[in-house]
């Protein structure tokens, strides 16, 4: 006779472990770290060497210390490591960048219990305190190496040209003075930006190869870039050339695909990657539209993070056959 064994959720089993999902995302960064290092030269190859490294020695040593077994193995930290880095500028001196790691790794991941117990993205965060601190080395840009006609020098990115644009009336000539790449050219990534955000072709190849994988739903990456549209066509007076130019700026593909849809940072249930998808776009085109920043990427993801607690909360559905609850009245006369 055979027992009935009773035992704690999850009863589901599954073939895939985190190392596994990691893998998969380090193959989807592939594309844009190559054409990065080849745009951007051996400084870019050192960047991103430096934050894969200094990601993992982090960790090990921050796990060693806290005395928790080490999770160095699973891959994550070098995921970290990479995202740190594409959203870094190629130039940026090499010690940042290990202050970078250190924000990403011990202060937001490890000290918050280590994956899958930060609140918010380790990667986005480092971005944001590093863009805080050091402002004027995380704004030099440069063009790649094959548009460049001499020495490097810094230029405006395409979004900084494209800050308040939306205050001409003639939205057509004001893109002809902007003093744009092509639109050719913005989407093979022959344009100044940050390391892993100025191709579009390499991250949609990412894009693809992570749906084909069933390592990321599509819900967040399109409603978000969605919503970026829609707000942009509303801005630009109807000019589809300004939408276009907003959604291959920027870090916008790189955040709504690789760190919009991180686990443990967006809501796990339809309804609630929708909402955080919209969120996040909004604010991107606010910020982009009417801040003093030309970017809002980064801040508008940080910001929808702290709130998927409460997305989660309204968005979970409900058992079949549960009651709510009727809070007791408190105060009344025993």
């Amino acid at each position: 006779m055979k027992k009935l064994t009773v035992s704690a959720s999850p009863h589901a089993h599954s073939s895939e472990t985190t190392t596994g999902i990691m893998l998969d995302v380090i193959i989807s960064l592939l594309p844009a770290a190559i054409v990065s290092v080849f745009y951007f030269g051996l400084h870019a190859f050192a960047v991103l060497a430096t934050s894969i490294v200094s990601c993992v020695l982090f960790e090990y040593i921050s796990r060693k210390i806290m005395k928790r077994s080490n999770t160095v193995g699973d891959l994550s930290a070098v995921v970290t490591g990479i995202i740190l880095a594409f959203n870094l500028p190629s130039t940026l001196p090499l010690w940042m960048v290990v202050i970078g790691s250190f924000i990403a790794i011990v202060i937001v991941k490890q000290m918050f219990g280590g994956i899958g117990q930060n609140f918010v993205n380790p990667a986005i965060t480092a971005r944001i305190i590093l863009m805080s601190s050091f402002p004027l080395a995380m704004s030099t840009w440069t063009q790649p190496l094959v548009t460049r006609t001499g020495e490097a020098v810094t230029t405006a990115s395409p979004l900084a040209s494209l800050a308040g644009i939306t205050k001409e009336a003639d939205m057509v000539l004001a893109l002809e003075n902007a003093n744009l790449p092509s639109l050719k050219d913005m989407f093979l990534g022959l344009r100044p930006g940050s390391m892993g955000e100025v191709c579009a072709a390499a991250l949609l190849i990412g894009f693809v190869y992570l749906l084909i994988r069933r390592v990321i739903s599509p819900i967040i990456p399109l409603t978000f870039i969605g919503t970026v549209a829609v707000f942009m066509l509303i801005a630009g007076k109807g000019n589809l050339e300004f939408v276009v130019y907003q959604l291959l700026s920027g870090g916008l593909l790189l955040g709504a695909i690789f760190m919009a849809t991180d686990y443990t940072t967006s809501p796990i249930n339809k309804k609630g990657k929708i909402i955080f998808g919209i969120g996040c776009g909004l604010i991107t085109s606010v910020i982009r539209v009417f801040g003093l920043l030309p970017e809002g990427v980064s801040f508008s993801i940080i910001l929808m993070n702290i709130l998927v607690p409460h997305i989660e909360n309204l968005t979970t559905p409900k058992p079949f056959g549960s009651v709510k609850e009727k809070k007791s009245k408190e105060g009344t006369a025993a």
